[in-house]
Parts: structure tokens; C-alpha cells; sequence
């Protein structure tokens, strides 16, 4: 009987520092759009094969993106106080945001843009969509909002300027970094937060692979919306980019054999 309850007590002792072990493995929350996450068959977005080239024995990696939603919305319809609720010291906030922040900022349809830059200006509304008053702040506004409260949970944020479209001039990638991308590394930079300039990293591949390629193979139906293969391309491209942030702690978590 005693080599039985010993044997159970291990066990059970084994769960238990399973369980605490699990809970102490950190969480890489990601947030964006439809090019990080989307229910869409035939597309995928980056944020979820990103989760196999890191260990899954050392962290969590939960791809809380939503299509159609702009750096504004992911806040108002409360997506973002969802993972603020979860987000604890030692976890790591890759965001991408920007492709739907040039919609409309009031309309019956999405009512999800943003004003234009990083400044403190403001554009007050009723909201047709929602039916409620809402005061509209810049792009730059709301990053800084992820990244002040990130960084007040403990969490490390990682700023990402917005994937490429496959918009094409003269067999080049046609660039964001004069609107939101550049605007992401504003924001970054004042507020001294890593940032990834993945609208380059990915531009530069898509250009190494040619136009006609690019088009077949990594894109679905439409000029943003990746295919499985464009959405593993575009997460190893955000990987590149981490791998050459120096002191980013979220390197160590990446798998070996990706390096």
C-alpha cells in the first residue's frame, strides 16, 4: 500500500508542477487586423503560424486579432481590455495596426478610422454605427495607449508597422512609411519601445521573389489578404525583425532551429 500512495502522491505532485509551471511560462498577446488574423476561408493572416517558431515549453502565444478592426475600434469594442484583464508582468504585445485606419471615421458601415499622424487631435462625433458620442483621436493616439498601459501591466510592447499590399510600380513594393508605417516608428520612438519595421522586411522579400510570383502564390482573391504561404512568409519576416532587436527578451523564446 505504501509503494501505491507513493506512487499516487507522485503523480499527483508531477500534475501540480505541470500546472505551476504552465502558469509561469509568459504569453505573447498579438493584435491587429485582417492580415494578422482572419476567420476567412483560403487566407490566413501572420499571427497564426508565427506560433510555431517559438517553444511552446516556454511560452504562450495567443493571437487575439480581429479583422476589420482599426487601432481605434480594437479599443472601443473592448477587445483590448480583454488582454489588459489577462496581460501580466513578463509577457510580450506584438501590435499591428493601420490598414483599416484610413477608413471612414464615421459612416453606418464600420466607423473605424482614425485621424491621420500622431498628434493630439481630436474629432468629436456621433457615432451613426454605434449610436453613441464618441471623441475620434489620431492613429499615434491610440498606439500609445497600448503601449502606456502595456507597459504598465509589465508586459513588453512591440511596435510593427502594417504588412505590405500587393500594390506594385515600376516592379517595386509600394511602401508605407510615409503614413502609417511611419507613423508606427514615431510613436516607437518617442515612447522608446522596440519597433519592427515589417512593411520593409516583407517589401524587400516580395521584390526578391518578382511580381508575378508574389501575386500566385501569396496573396488570396485580393491585394491584402495573404494565402497560408504569404502568412508563413510574413511571420518569418517578423521573426528576422526581432532577431535584430538587440536586448528584445522575446528572442529567447523563439526556437533554435529558426535562428
Amino acid at each position: 500500500m505504501n509503494s501505491i500512495k507513493t506512487t499516487v502522491l507522485l503523480a499527483i505532485a508531477m500534475q501540480v508542477f505541470a500546472v505551476v509551471h504552465a502558469k509561469e511560462r509568459p504569453t505573447l498577446f498579438i493584435i491587429g487586423d485582417s492580415t494578422v488574423k482572419t476567420p476567412t476561408e483560403g487566407q490566413q493572416g501572420w499571427g497564426d503560424p508565427i506560433a510555431d517558431l517559438f517553444d511552446p515549453k516556454k511560452i504562450k502565444v495567443e493571437n487575439r486579432a480581429r479583422g476589420g478592426r482599426s487601432s481605434r475600434t480594437f479599443q472601443t469594442e473592448g477587445l483590448w481590455e480583454q488582454i489588459l484583464a489577462e496581460l501580466k508582468p513578463g509577457d510580450f504585445v506584438l501590435m499591428q495596426f493601420g490598414h483599416n485606419d484610413a477608413s471612414a471615421v464615421n459612416d453606418t458601415s464600420r466607423a473605424r478610422g482614425t485621424l491621420k499622424g500622431t498628434g493630439e487631435e481630436t474629432e468629436e462625433i456621433d457615432n451613426l454605427l454605434t449610436k453613441k458620442h464618441e471623441v475620434v483621436h489620431t492613429f499615434g493616439w491610440y498606439m500609445r495607449k497600448y503601449i502606456t498601459e502595456a507597459k504598465a501591466k509589465g508586459a513588453t510592447p512591440i511596435v510593427l508597422s502594417p504588412v505590405p499590399r500587393n500594390n506594385w510600380k515600376d516592379r517595386k513594393v509600394a511602401r508605407n512609411a510615409a503614413t502609417y508605417g511611419g507613423w508606427a516608428a514615431e510613436v516607437a520612438k518617442s515612447q522608446s519601445v522596440f519597433f519592427v519595421d515589417l512593411n520593409e522586411i516583407i517589401a524587400q522579400r516580395y521584390e526578391s521573389l518578382g511580381q508575378e510570383r508574389v501575386g500566385q502564390e501569396l496573396f488570396f482573391n485580393d491585394q491584402t489578404h495573404t494565402s497560408p504561404a504569404g502568412a508563413r512568409l510574413n511571420a518569418e519576416s517578423v521573426v528576422a525583425g526581432l532577431r535584430e532587436l538587440k536586448k528584445c527578451k522575446l528572442t529567447k523564446f523563439l526556437l533554435k532551429e529558426n535562428k
